[in-house]
């Protein structure tokens, strides 16, 4: 091939423009010739992945993992692109170079102690990653840590402190310097899944939040458990630090529109006033369901067994949600709306108004 810098830069351009036939066209082009070139590796599967076409992304990833097996963001992105095919045996693995990437690392706590691979230990700490979201999926984990008779003690981010108390362990909210305890062992809540070989068939029951009483149920105001609720409660943007969040948040007319619906409140706490996840939850109790984007009350309303619709964009979608589906075996009370394409809230909007009669 002659200049492949050149042939470069113009696929780079073509990308850039959207016209992503020719720009995969010569991606591939390039790694024929030069097969080891990782950023045209890169490339392709960015490309791919705007074309939607995950089975060539993953044909793609595991090309370039073959060329560089030991570059963690190949090895993190093929991971996450396993998990949303609902390849758990394979992704779980891979899914633990999210310690090692450049952008978004999980950092490993520095303990005194080892980290647990699943062997018998007496007493384990459970780590934190991630947002707090992540942390109420992944709590459903504890109980089974505790069916082997195992003592936990599960640092997590203020704010999440009074909603694990249920959980039955020693809870420490934490953010930087704190002091723990000793244990035989740490993890990651992330690790769990892997250390439990959860597959789409094992995933472990996640309404551990159904049926508490809740702070709000035990001086009775409230704290009904079931789903014949009064109102819609709406989540309708996330943390702007997220890196997804552009696609994940909505736009104000989208937000505007849904407020408009029969019933609709906010969940936000700037308007709710709760404190912390336990206020919110007592407030989803009492809710018919919720309507929310992929935030940390989409995880919330599933714990708790309410029914929740989750609005997700068709670009960045988080790999729990899987690909294809309008339910998740992540949580049983959850439907999911998906943009056809990415950035079309509008028909997500009328999909909502459709089932919801209004």
């Amino acid at each position: 091939m002659t200049n492949p810098e050149a042939r470069f830069r113009e696929a780079v351009a073509h990308q850039r423009a959207g016209e992503l036939d020719a720009a995969e066209a010569i991606y591939r082009e390039l790694l024929a010739a030069h097969p080891t070139l990782l950023i045209a590796h890169h490339n392709l599967i960015a490309t791919l992945r705007a074309r939607a076409d995950w089975a060539g992304a993953e044909q793609a990833l595991r090309r370039a993992r073959a060329v560089a097996p030991h570059d963690p963001d190949i090895a993190y992105h093929l991971g996450l692109s396993l998990l949303a095919s609902g390849n758990y045996a394979e992704g779980w693995p891979l899914y633990e170079a999210r310690r090692s990437v450049d952008r978004d690392r999980v950092h490993a706590p520095k303990l005194p102690f080892r980290e647990w691979r699943g062997e018998p230990v007496t007493s384990l700490l459970v780590w934190p990653e991630q947002g707090f979201g992540d942390q109420i999926m992944f709590a459903r984990y504890v109980p089974l840590l505790k069916a082997r008779g195992i003592e936990v003690t599960l640092v997590c981010r203020p704010g999440l402190e009074t909603l694990l108390a249920p959980l039955g362990v020693t809870v420490i909210p934490a953010e930087g310097q704190a002091k723990l305890p000793a244990c035989d062992a740490w993890v990651l809540m992330g690790s769990l899944p892997l250390r439990f070989g959860t597959t789409l068939d094992t995933i472990p029951d996640g309404l551990w939040l159904k049926g508490r009483a809740g702070r709000a149920g035990r001086d009775g105001e409230g704290g009904g458990q079931g789903t014949d609720g009064q109102g819609i409660g709406l989540v309708t943007r996330g943390r702007p630090t997220h890196p997804n969040d552009a696609n994940r948040s909505l736009p104000k007319p989208i937000e505007a529109d849904l407020f408009n619906l029969p019933g609709a409140v906010s969940l936000h706490p700037e308007d709710t006033g709760a404190k912390d996840f336990a206020e919110t939850a007592e407030i989803v109790r009492r809710l018919e369901r919720v309507i929310t984007v992929d935030t940390a009350v989409a995880h919330l309303a599933g714990a708790l067994g309410k029914p929740v619709w989750i609005l997700l964009p068709a670009a960045g979608t988080d790999w729990r949600w899987l690909r294809g589906r309008s339910d998740s075996p992540w949580y049983p009370s959850a439907t999911l709306f998906r943009q056809p394409t990415p950035g079309d809230w509008w028909a997500v909007v009328d999909e909502v108004r459709g089932r919801l009669g209004a």
